[in-house]
Formats: C-alpha cells, sequence, structure tokens
C-alpha cells in the first residue's frame, strides 16, 4: 500500500508480515566475477548461490500467501474430475467471467496451443507489442507478428500513461492490407513486458473491440499481468479511481473473446490457462489438450498449483496485492531518476527498466548494451537482471543481426519479496555504476543457439571491460 508520510513523502508499505524467510549472501566481486564469466555473460546462467538478489523476473518467484500454501494441502490428486480443478474453475468464472478453463502448465503452453489451432501460413497477427515466445510460436505457424504500438510506446523518457496501448489507425491500415481473413485475431498483452511493463487503458482496448468486431476478428488478451493493468488504470484512467480491481478486471475481460496467461505472474503460482466463454473455441481447444499438456482437469499442472492458482486469481484482486510490486517499481525508478540514472518512464507494472541506450550511449546495437548492462549490475551488486533487447531478438530469415527497438535492463520486483533495504542498495549501487559507465565495452557471442539465444547463449567481454570495472568498484569499496 502507499502510505503518505508527515514530511509529505509517499513511500510503499508492505501490506503482509513475513514469517517464513530464506537466507541469500553478497559473495565477494572476485567471486562475482567469476561467475558471470562462466555464465558466459548471461545472467539466465548464473546459480542462485552466487546471487544477492534474484530481480530476473516475477515469473514463479513471487511470493505466495498463507492462503495459497494451505490449500495445496487439500489438494485432489485425481488425475480425471479433480474437484481442485473445479475450485480454479469457479474462480475463473467468478473473477474473470468466463465459463470454460483450460489449464495449462504455463503460459507458453498456451501461446503454442493457440498458436497451432488458430494461425496458418500467411495470416498476419496484430498485437500492442511482442512477447519473445510469442512472436516464436506465432511465427513458427507461419504466421508474421506486427507490433502496431503507439509512437509514444518506444520514448523511455514520457509521461503518457497508457504506452501500452494499440494503434487504431494502424490497426485498421493492417486489416485493409491482409483482409479480415488473414488475421486469426489480435492479441493485448497486460502489461507489455518487453517496452516497460506498460499498461493500455480501457478505452483502448473498447475502441480495439469495436474494429475487431466489426471485421470478425477475435479479441485476445494476454492475462498474465492483469491485476498489475488493472491497478494502473485506477491510478491513471479518468473515470476509474472509485472503481474495484475486481470491476476493472471484469470490464476488461468482458471483451475478451480468449483470455490466456501465465499464472506465474498475477497469480503468483506456477501454471497457466486458456479462458472463454464461446462454447467453439473451447471445443477447438479441448481434444488437443490431452495432447500436449494433460487431461482437461490437471493440463499439465499438478493439483496443488490449481489449487493455489484458483486463490491466487481471487487474491490478485486486492489492491494492496495488485498494487504491491507497481508501488515498489515506482518507487525504485523515481529513486534512480533522482541519481540521473536512465529508466523508462513512467515507471509500469513488472520491473524496473533502465535504459541502457541512455546508459552506454557509447555502444552499438550489436556491442548488446543491455546485456552488458545486466552483467556489470551483477558485478557491482550481486544482483540478477534481464537483458531485454537485441540479445533478446531473433536473427531474421537470412540469418542477419536485427537491433531491438529498446535496449532495457529489466529489474522485476516480484510481488512480496524483497524490502525498502534491498531497493536502496540497489539504487546505490545501480547509481554508482552509472558514475563510472565508460569503463563497460560490448560482448561478442561465443555460443548463439538456434532459437531464444537469450536463454543459453554464451558470450565474452570485449577489452575484457568487466576486469577494469571489477578493480574500480574494488578501489571505491575495499571489497576483495
Amino acid at each position: 500500500m502507499l502510505i503518505k508520510l508527515s514530511d509529505g513523502r509517499e513511500i510503499p508499505v508492505e501490506s503482509h508480515k513475513v514469517r517464513i524467510v530464506q537466507k541469500i549472501q553478497l559473495i565477494p566481486v572476485t567471486e562475482r566475477l567469476r561467475a558471470i564469466e562462466e555464465a558466459g555473460y548471461n545472467t539466465f546462467l548464473l546459480r542462485t548461490r552466487d546471487l544477492f538478489m534474484d530481480m530476473l523476473t516475477d515469473s514463479g518467484t513471487n511470493a505466495m500467501s498463507d492462503n495459497q500454501l494451505a490449500s495445496m494441502m487439500v489438494a485432489d490428486d485425481a488425475y480425471a474430475g479433480s474437484e481442485s480443478f473445479y475450485k480454479l474453475a469457479s474462480a475463473v468464472k467468478d473473477v474473470f467471467g468466463f465459463e470454460y478453463s483450460l489449464p495449462a502448465h504455463q503460459g507458453r503452453a498456451a501461446e503454442h496451443l493457440l498458436a497451432k489451432l488458430f494461425i496458418k501460413p500467411g495470416d498476419a497477427i496484430p498485437m500492442n507489442y511482442h512477447f519473445t515466445t510469442t512472436k516464436v510460436h506465432f511465427e513458427f505457424l507461419g504466421g508474421t507478428v506486427y507490433e502496431i504500438y503507439t509512437d509514444e510506446a518506444l520514448k523511455t523518457e514520457s509521461t503518457v500513461p497508457f504506452k501500452g496501448n494499440l494503434d487504431l489507425n494502424k490497426f485498421q491500415d493492417l486489416i485493409k492490407r491482409y483482409g479480415p481473413d488473414k488475421v486469426p485475431f489480435v492479441r493485448m498483452e497486460a502489461t507489455t513486458n518487453l517496452i516497460g511493463g506498460q499498461p493500455f487503458s480501457l478505452q483502448n482496448l473498447r475502441d480495439v473491440k469495436e474494429i475487431a468486431t466489426k471485421h470478425g476478428i477475435p479479441l485476445f488478451v494476454d492475462g498474465s499481468l492483469i491485476s498489475e493493468n488493472a491497478y494502473l488504470i485506477k491510478q491513471r484512467e479518468p473515470g476509474y479511481q472509485d472503481k474495484s480491481i475486481q470491476e476493472i478486471i471484469s470490464e476488461i475481460m468482458g471483451l475478451a473473446d480468449i483470455m490466456y496467461l501465465s499464472a506465474r505472474k498475477s497469480c503468483s503460482v506456477r501454471g497457466g490457462l486458456i479462458a472463454t466463454n464461446n462454447k467453439a473455441y473451447y471445443d477447438k481447444i479441448l481434444p488437443w489438450l490431452p495432447v500436449y499438456e494433460g487431461f482437461s482437469t490437471y493440463g499439465g499442472m499438478s493439483t496443488k498449483e490449481i489449487e493455489a492458482m484458483a486463490v491466487g486469481i481471487r487474491e490478485m484482486t486486492d489492491v494492496n496485492v495488485a498494487g504491491s510490486s507497481v508501488e515498489f517499481v515506482k518507487y525504485f525508478a523515481e529513486r534512480l531518476i533522482a541519481k540521473k540514472v536512465p529508466v523508462v518512464t513512467p515507471p509500469g507494472g513488472l520491473g524496473c527498466h533502465v535504459d541502457a541506450k541512455r546508459f552506454l550511449p557509447h555502444l552499438t546495437s550489436f556491442q548488446y548494451p543491455a546485456g552488458a548492462l545486466t552483467a556489470a549490475i551483477y558485478l557491482v551488486s550481486g544482483i540478477r537482471s534481464m537483458e531485454r533487447g537485441t540479445v533478446s531478438m531473433e536473427r531474421d530469415k537470412d540469418r542477419n543481426e536485427v537491433a531491438s527497438d529498446l535496449e532495457l535492463a529489466r529489474l522485476a520486483v516480484p510481488r512480496r519479496v524483497y524490502t525498502m533495504s534491498h531497493i536502496e542498495f540497489a539504487v546505490d549501487r545501480i547509481s554508482w555504476l552509472y558514475q563510472h559507465r565508460d569503463l563497460i565495452k560490448g560482448l561478442t557471442f561465443v555460443e548463439e543457439p538456434p532459437v531464444l539465444r537469450f536463454f543459453f547463449g554464451k558470450m565474452t567481454a570485449q577489452e575484457q571491460w568487466s576486469r577494469k570495472l571489477m578493480e574500480a568498484f574494488q578501489s571505491d569499496f575495499g571489497e576483495v
């Protein structure tokens, strides 16, 4: 929750008590250098034992509530007809308003099913912005993803509240160019991960729905961060300040023909889901669920996860739960801005995004500034962040490099995991790094997988810049 102090400042205050703790340690900088070198300057390949704070992602790392953990103890492990599933289906109907639920083991499994069943070669799929696995799934089936974001979306310094909006004119132009029969659906992501966790507005969603309905095009909503998007609508969209998170979620979902999500985010549990009120869509997807995931009442998830997901869906409608990460992200970003560190504004959901292009203007896109910055952040702080830039892009059909629109170092803020002192530590180390940014050079691939290279690719530091940065850090902090 956001609390106003006597001096006029507003700070996020945790609306929970900490009853179970997990030990973490900050290993010496020399060991951090060894760890990042062994990981090929890829933070995905770091081991947990070498981390102080893990801000790689909020996916599957949010703290579960006591009620979620308790619910796992009463799970019904039946292969078919599990009562745990019916609790999940009830939560989906009550909170999202959907009659039909199809569990899947995670969000990308849901994307796989939707791609297989709705996309044909030559199709055009418009969306407010792509996500890495989404684009791979959709284009693997022969479709082409079109990111028809607004002109403001890629401006990292902005006051526009809804940079996740879809450009309506571009949407209509795309339909005219391809014809409605070649547009299987339009996808809206809440919030847009790769451009800084930016939300869309309900007005924009209504306008997208109106255009789509006119041309017989379904609207799919990726609801992985739906409660955060709803919270930002409550904060920023006129007419919604007095609406509850539940009312806003209901209005969003009332416009969707299909909703799918990764439960690892807003639901704070591992798993995934597809939901709809369209019986024809349900019947189209259902036969393929056992082929790729599992029977319809477990869908590749454990029944313990299904129980916890049902609770998490209901809990996400609590304004203090929906806003817990959002307010920490905002505080984090504002503290970095005060230190002159370039970050994405306005702050969104998911995490604090440092603008690597402005942080490291001396590096080109193909020196991977976001990747270099995430490695440097780890070296000086022990904090694992995620590269969201050119390393995360796929090569084109001719295997040429494709530069990313943005170069971001994403520091995710998992829900209810870290405290204000952790954020202050991160701010201190990143601001020190900004003062020594000229020491950071680029990266060069030494091992590059053919797809989703950001997961397993390995690189090396150009000009041995990491060792020089370590020496500067040791000089200032005396750490050995």
